[in-house]
């Protein structure tokens, strides 16, 4: 896959979830257009269920979209997305940026929100803008005696998170853990991922994170904490830590996630700003409209 690599590493748009190793392991059967001799590429990840095949955002990914290397325009987009084969009859996936989705049959566009901080600014002011109540508890965690552990084990971060949120997530099981597990072990060996983990006075992990690097982008891909540690504020220790850690550089911090009205508050807690991108939806499905639409909510 290198030329699909060379197109995205000259991508303006370019995103970590669309390299070809990272496509390797999230969805091994992924499927691709590519247009002339990689000028531009768009990633397919689909699947077959109930006799309907589907395209659908994979676990581990937030968005794909349109990759070149030149300047993608809105007709650009709109070509890739009327060239998806028409064997695929149901579609829900997520598009870098929302140019493109209006006025395509059957198409239908709904915008994500995202929080992204800019690291351009100097610690002293990007930590200025931190509201009252990120301020408070980072001085908490403080307090506490927290500190920052690089290069963290990645399998102690995810037990982590079974341990407290995970019992909660009834359709994640072994499988997911262990495909995370890879991707980030495969994302380490290509340089694009840093794992850090906050730790007591006791040398006891409170939380941990993955953060996966690539085209000025450090997108906080995964995290776990320890409900009985909450107040020692791990997470927010964490990403104080990383936003100091490359404060004054060109890179965009991307919290990911932040549908959730309640991790946006979260977020936005850093000084971070609303951001949108696009989801994709379509149902060619004759006939089995309804039925597709209670599987694929599921899925």
């Amino acid at each position: 896959m290198k030329r699909w690599d060379e197109c995205l590493a000259q991508s303006r748009d370019g995103l970590v979830y669309a390299w070809s190793w990272y496509l390797d392991v999230v969805h091994p059967d992924w499927e691709a257009l590519v247009e002339n001799d990689y000028e531009a590429v768009m990633p397919l990840t689909g699947n077959r269920k109930f006799g309907i095949n589907y395209l659908f955002q994979p676990f581990f990914t937030q968005k794909f979209g349109v990759f070149s290397k030149k300047e993608v325009s809105e007709a650009k987009i709109r070509e890739f997305l009327e060239a998806i084969p028409a064997t695929f009859e149901f579609a829900e996936f997520r598009l870098n940026g929302v140019k493109g989705v209006k006025g395509i049959n059957g198409v239908k566009g709904i915008n994500h929100r995202n929080i992204e901080l800019d690291l351009s600014p100097e610690y002293s002011v990007l930590a200025g803008n931190y509201n009252s109540n990120t301020k408070r508890n980072l001085a908490k965690a403080k307090k506490e005696g927290l500190t920052i552990v690089e290069d963290a084990k990645p399998s102690v971060i995810i037990e982590l998170f079974r341990k407290n949120r995970g019992k909660d997530i009834k359709h994640w099981g072994d499988t997911e853990y262990e495909r995370l597990l890879d991707l980030v072990e495969t994302a380490k060996s290509h340089g694009r991922c840093l794992v850090l983990s906050a730790q007591n006075t006791d040398n006891q992990i409170v939380a941990g994170a993955f953060f996966m690097m690539s085209h000025n982008k450090i997108v906080f891909l995964f995290s776990g904490s320890d409900k009985s540690n909450k107040e020692n504020h791990g997470l927010t220790f964490l990403l104080d830590y990383v936003i100091e850690k490359y404060s004054g550089t060109q890179n965009i911090l991307d919290f990911e996630g932040s549908d959730n009205n309640g991790l946006a508050r979260f977020y936005k807690g850093f000084g971070g700003e609303e951001t949108t991108y696009a989801g994709i939806r379509f149902n060619k499905a004759k006939g089995l409209t309804k039925l597709a639409l209670n599987i694929f909510k599921k899925t």
